[in-house]
């Protein structure tokens, strides 16, 4: 899942950058409202973590602009303005959670997994596609009860397409969703890693989980 963070305190942003890759999350900073503002608008991301104080636009500007313009993402607010006023407001202006500074990294690992799994229409950790079950907690994967181990990046993909299952999924948003936005990614590296993902998933079982819709993109979707 990728995740922004509009943080000015650079430290705090990075140790956040490096507590979320370390849980599997893929990560964009930005050090500014000006910098957050855009990347917000012109990126997809399965959730945002929002500063309030920002240098040059602050949270509020920015949360209030991205709901206007029908952005949906999920947007945890993290800010040492806690006081009920401010929650309020944020909440009011379209945030969908808020943590006061100082906060414990895994309660917000937590708050941020519930946010995506909710936008998502998911309300439990587990995602089940046919025989086939995703822990999001736990990162774990399995088929018809047989434990399977993938890549970081198998998992991303394969959580993606659980996550939207039933829908077809383009190679780009694959890549939008899986891959730091300056990432130089190799043009064929969604087919590699489908492939690999195959081999796991379906290979040996009597139906297939994981399909190619010619020229449109991929969908996971159980046999009927």
């Amino acid at each position: 899942m990728k995740i922004l963070i509009i943080e000015d305190e650079q430290r705090l942003a990075r140790l956040l950058k490096q507590g979320l890759e370390e849980q599997g999350f893929v990560v964009d900073l930005a050090y500014d409202g000006s910098d957050g503002q855009f990347q917000a608008e012109q990126y997809p991301y399965d959730a945002i973590l929002l500063d309030l104080m920002l240098p040059e636009v602050d949270g509020l500007a920015i949360l209030k602009g991205l709901r206007e313009k029908g952005n949906d993402v999920p947007v945890l607010i993290i800010t040492a303005r806690g006081d009920v006023e401010d929650r309020i407001k944020g909440l009011n202006f379209g945030a969908d959670d808020y943590l006061a500074k100082p906060f414990n990294l895994e309660e917000l690992i937590a708050r941020l997994r519930a946010l995506i799994r909710r936008s998502r229409g998911k309300s439990s950790p587990l995602v089940t596609v046919g025989d086939l079950v995703i822990d999001s907690n736990a990162r774990t994967v399995a088929r018809a009860g047989t434990v399977i181990l993938l890549s970081a990046r198998e998992y991303d993909l394969l959580h993606y397409l659980a996550l939207t299952a039933g829908k077809v999924v383009s190679r780009t948003e694959l890549i939008e969703h899986i891959f730091t936005s300056d990432y130089e990614w190799d043009s064929n590296v969604i087919e590699v890693h489908i492939s690999h993902l195959r081999t796991k998933i379906d290979k040996g079982y009597s139906s297939a989980l994981i399909h190619t819709v010619r020229g449109a993109g991929y969908i996971l979707k159980a046999a009927p």
